[in-house]
């Protein structure tokens, strides 16, 4: 049992380091490219300096070593028992009676323990940072209306407004917002219109309006100007380019939210009549990811520890490494089944992982068990 336990510990550090490396070397690869082409960006806009483009390829990268450790796993996890096959060490224990399954324990718990600290611990982070390069991109880098929240059940939307001037800018904001047959209807709306130097025009108070065809309805209302009295208007508009399917797209996206805040942010949405279903997928794929991550050590042990002196490793291993990209295609397609609604996000989440799972253990038995 000593020498078991020993074997399965040093299996582990060496599977670790492993991973640990490879999700590095994947994740400043990606990074490269991330860097290239936000910085071909940066060189279409004279007044954006190149150091926001290093800014914002820092702020991805915990989200992009969360997205890469299945595949770091993978990739690492062949590497690390490769290696200990070619020096025979593996080869040596399995002739001493320790089977796989006994030194494929702590490589397995090790895989899956960097999931679960990646869903728990490094999601947090991820989301932050996400959500703060996204805030820089859409200020910065693209062409597109401005900030748009819902937070607490209120909508505060940022876009232009030249009605009064050019340049000119308007923030709504909407104590309520509620989706109903299609309809955006807001309550207790407050719309502040500033010009090109930030400086208050007017404001708009309405109890009630909808978003309509290109243009905000709001009834009831009534313009405030600076040093004037509250003037009633009846119903005003303000021009937007905004839709419904536009709004609903543009409210917190799923990979600026952490594990701990998805659930009350889906039940906002919920609240709110509007869909929750790519942010139900978001949460159960981070769930899963614990099972992805061992499943991928199963599969790299599976498809690497074959004997050298049979030949063919070369084969199993770009089997493996294919066996992994198939993996992500199908957990890729069935989460485009999810967000369509054709699965159950539980399914489109778990399913994959499942099957790769299941996958592994049969090729295992079969390279135990012969």
């Amino acid at each position: 049992m000593p020498v078991a336990v020993t074997l399965s510990l040093y299996i582990a550090k060496q599977f670790t380091l492993a991973v640990l490396a490879m999700v590095a070397f994947l994740t400043g690869l990606v990074s490269l490219f991330d860097f290239i082409d936000l910085l071909r960006r940066a060189a279409t806009r004279p007044d954006v300096p190149d150091s926001l483009a290093v800014e914002i390829a820092a702020l991805h990268l915990p989200y992009f070593c969360i997205d890469l450790l299945p595949f770091g796993v993978l990739l690492g996890g062949i590497v690390c028992f490769w290696r200990l096959t070619r020096s025979s060490e593996l080869i040596v224990a399995r002739a001493a009676g320790i089977s796989a399954w006994q030194f494929l324990a702590a490589p397995l718990a090790c895989a899956m323990g960097l999931g679960l600290t990646a869903t728990t611990l490094l999601s947090p982070l991820s989301s932050a940072t996400y959500a703060k390069a996204e805030d820089l991109d859409n200020a910065y880098l693209r062409n597109a209306g401005g900030p748009l929240n819902l937070s607490g059940g209120q909508l505060w939307l940022r876009q232009a407004d030249a009605g009064l001037t050019p340049g000119g800018i308007a923030i709504l904001h909407a104590r309520q917002v509620m989706l109903s047959h299609g309809a955006l209807d807001v309550h207790g709306i407050s719309v502040f219109r500033l010009d090109a130097h930030d400086r208050l025009l007017s404001r708009i108070e309405a109890d009630e309006g909808h978003l309509g065809k290109r243009q905000w309805v709001f009834h009831g209302a009534r313009s405030i100007k600076p040093d004037h009295l509250p003037e009633p208007i009846g119903n005003a508009t303000l021009p937007t380019d905004l839709t419904v399917s536009r709004v609903q797209e543009s409210f917190a996206a799923p990979d600026t939210l952490s594990v701990w805040s998805l659930p009350g942010f889906i039940a906002l949405l919920e609240r709110s009549g509007f869909s929750a279903i790519r942010h139900r997928l978001h949460f159960q794929e981070l769930l899963a990811l614990p099972l992805l991550a061992g499943t991928m050590a199963l599969v790299s042990a599976g498809f690497s520890m074959r004997p050298v002196r049979r030949g063919g490793v070369a084969r199993m291993i770009g089997s493996g490494v294919a066996a992994g990209f198939a993996l992500f295609t199908v957990s890729k397609v069935a989460e485009q089944f999810g967000q369509s609604g054709a699965l159950p996000p539980v399914m489109a989440a778990w399913a994959p992982a499942a099957a790769g799972l299941l996958l592994a253990i049969t090729l295992l038995l079969h390279l135990e068990d012969g």
